[in-house]
């Protein structure tokens, strides 16, 4: 017995020197390609992180400098001019073609997109909408309804529903989630489908209660019940 687990003992450490050996005479074959791809990857590292902190870091912060004035514009409902700028400070699209790569360069796409949504412009706003990248979980919801608002404008109803959606599922939270349920249902509910609008009223009743949505929602409620025994 002792001796077969010797001898089995013995082929392990045969087939791991084995493969040892293999891999090593792999390496020494292909030294010269492997020190080429390793040096190709640390080259792509370097450059990677020199470019970012040479380069997007400085520009960054200019970006966000150079931003503060279409933001004041923005605060004061002067859309055009946080837009196109004034003459003396950029507008956000100046923001967006000369500092792209940035943050404050994709927030600028947020920030036109809504201009233009305010300013009656819905094609427009969604294009910039669209182009705007966030994970935020407050932030990403209002940036897909405000392209469902869009859409709404356009009379485009199962686009601004399907970006109603979107925003209301991002997340889940006091602060949006019931105001795009609220939207939803409510298209849902001017387009005929009631039970559909129904089952998001009693969503926002039972999960967002204390919400300005939710305090109001038994009227809307009571409508598309009445609607349904009809």
């Amino acid at each position: 017995m002792a001796k077969n687990k010797n001898i089995k003992n013995e082929d392990s450490f045969s087939e791991v020197e084995s493969a040892l050996t293999k891999t090593e005479q792999f390496i020494e074959d292909n030294q010269k390609v492997i020190t080429i791809v390793v040096g190709v990857a640390v080259a792509i590292v370097a450059a990677y992180l020199g470019f970012t902190k040479l380069y997007i870091q400085p520009r960054e912060v200019d970006a966000q400098e150079q931003m503060f004035m279409a933001e004041t514009y923005f605060e004061k409902d002067s859309f055009n001019l946080a837009i196109n700028g004034d003459g003396n400070y950029l507008g956000f699209l100046d923001i967006i073609e000369d500092y792209g790569m940035t943050k404050a360069g994709n927030l600028a796409l947020y920030y036109t997109g809504v201009s233009y949504l305010k300013m009656g412009q819905y094609e427009d706003a969604i294009e910039y909408l669209n182009s705007f990248e966030t994970e935020d979980i407050l932030l990403a919801p209002v940036a897909y309804g405000a392209i469902g608002d869009a859409y709404t404008e356009l009379g485009e109803t199962d686009d601004a529903l399907s970006a109603y959606q979107k925003a209301y599922s991002y997340s889940n939270n006091d602060f949006t989630t019931p105001i795009y349920m609220m939207k939803a249902a409510t298209l849902l509910e001017a387009d005929g489908k009631t039970e559909d609008a129904l089952e998001l009223y009693n969503t926002i009743k039972e999960d967002y209660p204390t919400t300005a949505e939710g305090r109001t929602i038994d009227k809307y409620i009571a409508r598309a019940e009445m609607k349904l025994e009809k």
